[in-house]
């Protein structure tokens, strides 16, 4: 059964408790936690308002809900030690709350064999990290940057055939100029997580992108087309509302766009 979620980038002004708040007003059980309070540096806000990895899980057991992911700044192509560290950092809290995914984000620009190549090395970096620790959460990767369409995909999955993949839905069909379900067919078999919004051919308010954000089902996005894709192959990974307005503040509260999403049936 699909588990429906939402980014906190759609809220990034409440804190930990306000989101499992907003979640339950609309009866969903897991979080994908990505900021709080204003902040994406998430072992930080941890530590200091949970102290230990243990009491963030304890505060999350009598809350009875579920963390599905947690969101990083990390980039497979394009980082340094620094970054790797960053990147551990959200280990011991993501293992003892059970949180099976830190999303980290492809990286790069064109896809090419030298980029391949250098998002594989750093999985087996992980990789081996992840046996020699014992650590229970793993990667998935976002189709953010340069793995934008099927051809640049299947470069990637035959590379590293083990893949999880974060499927940014709308990237691939703005960005990518693909539809969802070409796209989906080149890689339904990795997809553990998805992200959805929806957008119109218009410049954004703050100049950012040649597209801006609308209500989901009020823009061109085509939604009918993903669903029937995820449903013909009895998807049943995340499906999650990324609403972002954290970057994009003219967007309007994360609660309306959810409404409206459960309104118009749209996800």
């Amino acid at each position: 059964m699909m588990l429906h979620t939402f980014s906190t980038l759609g809220c990034p002004e409440l804190d930990l408790d306000g989101v499992i708040a907003l979640a339950a007003r609309h009866g969903l059980h897991a979080l994908e936690l990505r900021t709080l309070n204003l902040t994406t540096d998430l072992p930080a806000w941890f530590a200091m308002n949970y102290s230990t990895p243990a009491g963030l899980a304890a505060h999350l057991k009598r809350r009875r809900v579920k963390v599905c992911a947690m969101g990083t700044s990390f980039k497979l192509i394009g980082h340094d030690d620094i970054d790797r560290s960053i990147l551990e950092l959200y280990v011991k809290w993501a293992d003892e709350s059970n949180v099976p995914w830190l999303r980290v984000f492809d990286g790069g620009k064109t896809g090419d064999a030298a980029e391949v190549a250098e998002a594989a090395e750093t999985l087996t970096w992980w990789k081996a990290q992840r046996l020699k620790n014992n650590w229970a959460v793993d990667l998935m990767v976002e189709t953010h940057d340069s793995f934008l369409d099927a051809e640049r995909l299947h470069k990637f999955i035959n590379k590293v055939p083990q893949v999880s993949i974060l499927w940014d839905a709308h990237h691939t069909w703005k960005k990518g100029g693909e539809s969802p379900a070409d796209t989906w067919k080149a890689i339904r078999n990795h997809v553990v997580h998805v992200h959805v919004k929806d957008s119109v051919s218009t410049p954004s308010p703050n100049g950012s992108h040649p597209y801006t954000y609308v209500m989901p089902g009020d823009g061109e996005y085509p939604m009918e087309e993903l669903r029937a894709g995820l449903k013909h192959d009895g998807y049943n990974g995340v499906l999650s509302l990324e609403w972002e307005r954290m970057w994009h503040p003219y967007l309007p509260e994360l609660d309306k766009a959810l409404y409206h999403a459960r309104q118009t049936r749209w996800w």
